[in-house]
Protein backbone atom coordinates (compact mmCIF):
# COMPACT_ATOMS: atom_id res chain seq x y z
CA UNK A 1 0.00 0.00 0.00
CA UNK A 2 1.39 3.87 -0.48
CA UNK A 3 1.47 4.51 3.07
CA UNK A 4 3.84 1.54 3.81
CA UNK A 5 6.10 2.08 0.62
CA UNK A 6 6.42 5.83 1.66
CA UNK A 7 7.43 4.83 4.86
CA UNK A 8 10.38 2.70 3.73
CA UNK A 9 11.15 5.36 0.74
CA UNK A 10 11.46 8.19 3.88
CA UNK A 11 13.21 5.69 6.22
CA UNK A 12 16.00 4.77 3.65
CA UNK A 13 16.59 8.30 2.21
CA UNK A 14 16.74 10.03 5.36
CA UNK A 15 16.85 7.97 8.62
CA UNK A 16 17.87 10.61 10.88
CA UNK A 17 15.55 13.37 10.12
CA UNK A 18 12.69 14.05 13.04
CA UNK A 19 10.23 16.46 11.04
CA UNK A 20 8.44 17.26 14.34
CA UNK A 21 11.53 18.19 16.27
CA UNK A 22 12.82 20.39 12.78
CA UNK A 23 9.29 21.97 12.41
CA UNK A 24 10.07 22.59 16.45
CA UNK A 25 13.42 24.08 15.96
CA UNK A 26 14.36 25.76 12.51
CA UNK A 27 12.62 28.91 13.74
CA UNK A 28 9.49 28.57 11.02
CA UNK A 29 7.13 31.23 11.41
CA UNK A 30 3.89 29.66 13.01
CA UNK A 31 1.47 29.09 14.88
CA UNK A 32 -0.02 25.80 16.59
CA UNK A 33 -3.77 25.91 17.28
CA UNK A 34 -6.18 23.24 19.45
CA UNK A 35 -9.25 22.22 18.25
CA UNK A 36 -11.86 20.28 19.45
CA UNK A 37 -14.10 17.50 18.39
CA UNK A 38 -16.05 18.03 15.27
CA UNK A 39 -14.47 22.07 15.18
CA UNK A 40 -13.82 23.19 12.01
CA UNK A 41 -10.44 24.09 10.96
CA UNK A 42 -10.89 25.73 7.31
CA UNK A 43 -13.70 25.88 5.11
CA UNK A 44 -14.74 25.06 1.87
CA UNK A 45 -14.27 28.90 -0.04
CA UNK A 46 -11.69 30.29 2.72
CA UNK A 47 -8.52 31.62 1.33
CA UNK A 48 -5.65 29.35 1.13
CA UNK A 49 -2.85 31.35 2.71
CA UNK A 50 -1.23 28.43 5.20
CA UNK A 51 0.20 25.15 5.02
CA UNK A 52 -1.15 22.69 8.04
CA UNK A 53 0.76 20.00 9.55
CA UNK A 54 -0.99 17.33 12.60
CA UNK A 55 0.75 16.91 15.75
CA UNK A 56 -1.83 15.00 17.28
CA UNK A 57 -5.71 14.03 16.40
CA UNK A 58 -6.55 13.36 13.51
CA UNK A 59 -8.83 15.60 10.49
CA UNK A 60 -11.54 15.13 7.57
CA UNK A 61 -11.15 16.25 4.72
CA UNK A 62 -14.66 16.76 2.95
CA UNK A 63 -16.33 18.44 -0.18
CA UNK A 64 -19.73 19.80 0.33
CA UNK A 65 -21.81 19.86 -3.44
CA UNK A 66 -24.39 22.39 -4.11
CA UNK A 67 -26.77 20.15 -3.37
CA UNK A 68 -25.42 19.67 0.01
CA UNK A 69 -24.04 16.63 -0.51
CA UNK A 70 -20.81 15.80 1.22
CA UNK A 71 -18.08 13.57 -0.13
CA UNK A 72 -15.42 12.36 2.53
CA UNK A 73 -12.01 13.12 0.43
CA UNK A 74 -9.38 12.30 3.40
CA UNK A 75 -8.94 11.20 7.08
CA UNK A 76 -5.68 12.38 7.74
CA UNK A 77 -3.71 12.01 11.02
CA UNK A 78 -0.91 12.84 13.13
CA UNK A 79 2.42 13.44 11.27
CA UNK A 80 0.77 14.44 8.48
CA UNK A 81 -0.01 17.42 6.21
CA UNK A 82 -3.34 19.45 4.49
CA UNK A 83 -3.69 22.58 2.99
CA UNK A 84 -0.78 22.06 0.91
CA UNK A 85 -2.47 23.13 -2.02
CA UNK A 86 -2.21 26.67 -1.79
CA UNK A 87 1.65 26.42 -2.49
CA UNK A 88 0.48 25.27 -6.00
CA UNK A 89 -1.26 28.52 -6.70
CA UNK A 90 -4.78 27.32 -4.96
CA UNK A 91 -6.49 30.85 -3.85
CA UNK A 92 -8.84 28.98 -2.29
CA UNK A 93 -10.25 26.10 -0.38
CA UNK A 94 -11.43 23.15 -2.54
CA UNK A 95 -12.66 21.21 0.74
CA UNK A 96 -13.25 21.65 4.68
CA UNK A 97 -11.26 20.50 6.90
CA UNK A 98 -12.57 19.60 10.47
CA UNK A 99 -11.60 18.04 13.53
CA UNK A 100 -12.08 14.03 14.40
CA UNK A 101 -11.33 14.60 17.73
CA UNK A 102 -9.39 16.91 20.30
CA UNK A 103 -6.13 18.00 17.53
CA UNK A 104 -3.15 19.95 17.71
CA UNK A 105 -2.40 21.37 14.31
CA UNK A 106 0.55 23.31 13.43
CA UNK A 107 -0.14 26.14 10.86
CA UNK A 108 2.90 27.62 8.70
CA UNK A 109 2.02 31.02 6.57
CA UNK A 110 2.32 30.12 2.75
CA UNK A 111 5.59 32.32 1.64
CA UNK A 112 7.38 30.84 5.08
CA UNK A 113 6.30 27.34 4.11
CA UNK A 114 8.12 27.84 0.19
CA UNK A 115 10.77 29.42 1.79
CA UNK A 116 12.12 26.30 4.27
CA UNK A 117 11.25 24.55 1.02
CA UNK A 118 13.43 26.08 -0.71
CA UNK A 119 16.48 26.33 2.29
CA UNK A 120 16.06 23.23 3.86
CA UNK A 121 16.78 19.53 1.84
CA UNK A 122 15.49 17.38 4.44
CA UNK A 123 12.39 19.25 4.90
CA UNK A 124 11.57 19.37 1.14
CA UNK A 125 12.53 15.48 0.78
CA UNK A 126 10.27 14.96 3.78
CA UNK A 127 7.53 16.71 1.86
CA UNK A 128 8.18 15.34 -1.46
CA UNK A 129 7.49 12.27 -0.26
CA UNK A 130 4.51 13.44 1.07
CA UNK A 131 2.90 14.38 -1.95
CA UNK A 132 3.48 11.18 -3.68
CA UNK A 133 2.22 9.21 -0.63
CA UNK A 134 -1.12 11.28 -1.17
CA UNK A 135 -0.83 10.93 -5.18
CA UNK A 136 -0.89 7.49 -4.76
CA UNK A 137 -3.39 7.13 -2.61
CA UNK A 138 -5.69 9.07 -4.82
CA UNK A 139 -4.95 6.86 -7.98
CA UNK A 140 -5.50 3.74 -5.36
CA UNK A 141 -8.85 5.22 -3.97
CA UNK A 142 -9.98 5.47 -7.43
CA UNK A 143 -8.87 1.89 -9.10
CA UNK A 144 -10.95 1.24 -5.39
CA UNK A 145 -13.97 2.82 -6.28
CA UNK A 146 -14.10 1.80 -9.69
CA UNK A 147 -13.38 -2.14 -9.20
CA UNK A 148 -13.52 -3.12 -5.78
CA UNK A 149 -16.57 -4.52 -3.86
CA UNK A 150 -17.92 -2.35 -1.21
CA UNK A 151 -16.98 -5.17 1.59
CA UNK A 152 -13.51 -5.01 0.02
CA UNK A 153 -13.39 -1.06 0.22
CA UNK A 154 -14.41 -1.25 3.56
CA UNK A 155 -11.82 -3.41 4.55
CA UNK A 156 -9.40 -0.82 2.90
CA UNK A 157 -10.11 2.00 4.51
CA UNK A 158 -10.13 0.49 7.77
CA UNK A 159 -6.15 -0.93 7.20
CA UNK A 160 -5.89 2.79 5.67
CA UNK A 161 -7.00 4.34 8.45
CA UNK A 162 -4.78 1.71 10.79
CA UNK A 163 -1.89 2.65 9.32
CA UNK A 164 -1.10 -1.33 8.02
CA UNK A 165 2.15 -1.97 7.28
CA UNK A 166 4.01 0.99 9.47
CA UNK A 167 3.64 -1.29 12.45
CA UNK A 168 3.84 -5.02 13.34
CA UNK A 169 1.08 -5.23 15.14
CA UNK A 170 -2.50 -4.53 15.49
CA UNK A 171 -3.15 -0.99 15.70
CA UNK A 172 -5.78 0.89 17.48
CA UNK A 173 -8.00 2.90 15.16
CA UNK A 174 -8.01 6.48 16.66
CA UNK A 175 -11.06 8.13 14.51
CA UNK A 176 -13.94 7.79 16.15
CA UNK A 177 -16.06 7.28 13.25
CA UNK A 178 -19.95 6.51 12.74
CA UNK A 179 -20.87 3.90 10.20
CA UNK A 180 -22.37 6.62 8.76
CA UNK A 181 -19.04 8.23 7.96
CA UNK A 182 -17.94 4.45 6.97
CA UNK A 183 -20.35 4.44 4.73
CA UNK A 184 -20.08 8.26 2.80
CA UNK A 185 -16.09 6.96 2.61
CA UNK A 186 -16.54 3.74 1.32
CA UNK A 187 -19.65 4.58 -1.01
CA UNK A 188 -22.24 2.10 0.48
CA UNK A 189 -25.06 2.58 2.49
CA UNK A 190 -24.70 2.25 6.31
CA UNK A 191 -26.49 -0.87 6.44
CA UNK A 192 -24.21 -2.85 4.55
CA UNK A 193 -20.95 -1.56 6.49
CA UNK A 194 -23.07 -2.68 9.62
CA UNK A 195 -22.85 -6.24 7.99
CA UNK A 196 -19.49 -6.38 6.89
CA UNK A 197 -18.08 -5.24 10.37
CA UNK A 198 -19.99 -7.81 11.91
CA UNK A 199 -18.67 -10.30 9.85
CA UNK A 200 -15.11 -8.75 10.29
CA UNK A 201 -15.47 -8.89 13.85
CA UNK A 202 -16.85 -12.71 13.64
CA UNK A 203 -14.10 -13.68 11.82
CA UNK A 204 -11.75 -11.52 13.80
CA UNK A 205 -10.38 -9.19 11.91
CA UNK A 206 -11.46 -6.14 14.25
CA UNK A 207 -11.93 -6.21 17.61
CA UNK A 208 -14.16 -3.97 19.63
CA UNK A 209 -12.36 -2.97 22.69
CA UNK A 210 -12.82 0.33 23.77
CA UNK A 211 -11.68 1.45 20.44
CA UNK A 212 -12.34 -0.42 17.40
CA UNK A 213 -8.81 -2.12 16.99
CA UNK A 214 -7.95 -3.60 13.04
CA UNK A 215 -6.03 -7.31 13.00
CA UNK A 216 -3.32 -7.74 10.08
CA UNK A 217 -5.40 -10.61 8.91
CA UNK A 218 -7.92 -7.89 7.21
CA UNK A 219 -5.67 -7.84 4.41
CA UNK A 220 -6.87 -11.26 3.71
CA UNK A 221 -10.25 -9.53 2.45
CA UNK A 222 -8.66 -6.94 0.31
CA UNK A 223 -6.35 -9.64 -1.67
CA UNK A 224 -9.32 -12.38 -1.82
CA UNK A 225 -10.32 -12.65 -5.57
Amino acid sequence: MAPRRAAKALKASSPEFDLQEFLDSAGLSRTITKYSKSEIIFSQGDAAVQVLYIQQGSVKISVLSKTGKEAIVAMLGAGEFFGEGCLAGQSRRMASAIAMGATTVLVVDKAHMVQMLHDEPELSDRFRIHMLARNIRIEEDLVDQLFNSSEKRLARTLLLMARYGQEDKPQQVVHQLSQETLAEMVGTTRSRVNFFMNKFRDLGFIEYNGGLKVNSSLLSVVLHD
